[in-house]
């Protein structure tokens, strides 16, 4: 028997102390690097966009995949990167913690399009509200002091 899994992720993080460091002109070689990082690990990529202090991932997991495991290697080796290719001069690292949300299948073109459009969602909300409303929507318990 094989294992069958459709379990569809949207991953957020932020730059450390939420540093708008990542301009836009080099964030393509930065979302190519964490594509290629997700290809080795034979996760599928639908879309991966941010602004300058964040950045959202929608990936399905391969089985054989632990969630925290792979953003502890996405952290690290993108940091790596971005400090070799000097892709953004200001960047310190990667905030500690993440958020990663399910979603069904029936969703992924709504949440595609919502990845995609993140420049135009942040002319209206901060990530902090952004972020907020992600854990409201699927109901995780927080504590505000520590999404400072």
């Amino acid at each position: 028997m094989s294992t069958y899994t459709q379990i569809l992720y949207q991953i957020v993080f932020s730059t450390k102390h939420r540093n708008p460091c990542m301009l836009k002109p080099n964030r393509d070689q930065l979302y190519k690097y964490i594509w290629g990082i997700l290809q080795n690990k034979r996760c599928h990529l639908y879309r991966i966009n941010g602004v300058e202090d964040h950045l959202h991932i929608v990936t399905h997991l391969h089985p054989s995949v632990a969630l925290a495991g792979l953003i502890k290697d996405i952290k690290i080796a993108s940091s790596l990167f971005i400090k070799e290719q000097s892709l953004f001069p200001d960047f310190i690292s990667w905030q500690e913690g993440y958020g990663a949300f399910t979603y069904s299948i029936k969703e992924r073109e709504r949440l595609i399009n919502y990845v995609k459009n993140q420049e135009e969602h942040h002319e209206k909300s901060s990530y902090k509200e952004e972020f907020i409303a992600l854990l409201n929507e699927h109901g995780v318990a927080f504590d505000e002091k520590y999404l400072d």
